[in-house]
């Protein structure tokens, strides 16, 4: 309690919150990962995190940074424990129109750039379901992806520099707008995808790009998914490289989303085993329409694609995207599900789906697979509802996904991150030397293993 009210010193009695004001922090989206936090605290600025863990170092307690808590991996569990919030910490300092770059907190939420950025005739790429509750900060530790991935990058590629307090509560200033900068080991870099193990990031620099002048979007059925990899690369040549989402969405998919979502419609007067959104924008005067609905003519000529709708307004297109958008929904409503986040080669996404349904079956003939992709990037997010809730059953189930990424040449952890739920598989997968490398860097960094401690690394066994 005496740590609480120094803790509180800093922030303020009414950001350091206990009992029912932490409830908003004591559930995660999933509704695995549930336990009341003992504090949560919401500084509003990078001095007040600096001596958040100043004080947290001196007394070695742990701390869990928590953005917009929209993850999926249990990476903000923290029983008991101490929440720092960045959602205070919201400010969009500046948009650099002529160097297009946004100097933003980490408590941004990503909506809120996006805004910004459009109100400039910019865009800030990177986009998925949670955008309007995911906040910067955790965006750029879990190193999040999205359905523009496959134009823009993920967020890696976004991010020039950071700001960010270490264990023992120095301030590292690695704001650079820079493009190129060569003066020894990438920090920033390392900082990213960390999860909040390393650092507690606060401030960053990202990319924005020009806001597309056309932009065209699409439902098709393919026959197959190699004549799906088809008109992506078709797509790609025609319009040099402007395909910015490339979605496959199942059959049994669609099923699910006509049978929970009100008022949802299907995307063709027929049921197709294979669907595709596709998104084309381009900066230029460019017919993208004109070039879609081509390509599209011809692999509907010859078989490869059956059926195709071209979006004609804004309500069409809106009504493709949540389609498409419904996905963490549409997964998790069902228990007990084994969820996994993984990606192959393109052209190994097929393959994958043929080894792992056929091993699901072998294992639990009553499992029912349930899965949806991005497919222009090879991620496919891949959950199964087994039979029963058994813990061995589960795990069973995860080993056999790992088998067929690994023998695909694959990773088993594509855009969610590692939080607690892929600990057991780093543990099987992960290379020994990357793990003992990262094992290391994290002793240099935090030695009494105090930053959102049993997350992302395993414990050596």
């Amino acid at each position: 309690m005496a740590l609480v009210q120094d803790f509180a010193a800093i922030v303020g009695a009414a950001n350091a919150l206990t009992g029912d004001d932490t409830a908003r922090w004591s559930k995660d989206w999933t509704g695995k990962y549930c336990a009341q936090p003992g504090v949560v605290l919401r500084p509003a600025s990078t001095r007040e995190v600096s001596q958040i863990m100043a004080l947290a170092h001196a007394n070695q307690q742990s701390i869990t940074p928590v953005s917009g808590h929209t993850g999926l991996v249990g990476g903000t569990y923290a029983p008991g424990g101490v929440l720092l919030s960045l959602d205070r910490m919201n400010t969009i300092h500046a948009i650099n129109p002529a160097a297009r770059t946004a100097t933003v907190d980490a408590g941004v939420i990503l909506s809120s750039l996006h805004d910004a950025a459009e109100d400039r005739g910019l865009i800030f790429p990177l986009t998925f379901g949670a955008r309007g509750s995911a906040m910067l900060g955790g965006v750029i530790s879990t190193n999040a992806g999205g359905s523009n991935v496959l134009r823009y990058g993920n967020t890696r590629g976004l991010v020039l520099g950071v700001e960010a307090v270490l264990a023992d509560g120095r301030i590292v200033d690695l704001m650079t707008a820079l493009h190129k900068d060569n003066s020894g080991l990438n920090l920033a870099q390392l900082l990213i995808g960390s999860e909040g193990t390393l650092a507690v990031i606060t401030k960053a620099v990202v990319k924005l790009s020009a806001k597309p002048r056309n932009v065209v979007t699409a439902m098709a059925a393919p026959r197959g998914l190699a004549d799906a990899l088809a008109l992506l690369n078709r797509l790609q040549d025609a319009t040099g490289g402007a395909v910015e989402a490339f979605e496959y969405m199942p059959k049994h998919y669609i099923d699910v989303h006509l049978g929970r979502i009100a008022k949802s419609k299907p995307p063709f007067a027929k049921s197709y085993p294979h669907n595709l959104l596709i998104e084309v924008a381009t900066t230029t005067d460019m017919n993208v329409t004109e070039v879609l609905e081509t390509e599209l003519a011809a692999l509907i000529e010859t078989g490869a694609v059956l059926d195709a709708t071209v979006a004609q307004n804004i309500a069409q297109r809106t009504e493709m995207w949540e389609r498409r958008e419904a996905a963490a929904e549409l997964t998790f409503w069902r228990h007990p599900i084994v969820d996994t986040d993984i990606a192959v080669p393109l052209d190994q996404v097929e393959p994958f789906l043929d080894k792992i349904n056929a091993r699901v079956a072998q294992i639990d003939p009553k499992a029912d697979p349930f899965y949806i992709s991005h497919l222009g990037d090879g991620n496919i997010h891949y959950a199964i509802y087994p039979s029963s809730d058994d813990a061995d059953l589960k795990d069973r189930l995860v080993e056999a996904v790992e088998d067929v990424v690994t023998t695909l040449g694959g990773s088993f952890s594509a855009e969610h991150g590692i939080g607690l739920s892929k600990l057991n598989t780093m543990r099987r997968r992960k290379d020994a030397v990357a793990l003992d490398m990262m094992r290391k860097i994290k002793g240099v960094l935090d030695p009494d293993a105090i930053l959102n401690p049993g997350k992302m690394i395993p414990d050596q066994s």
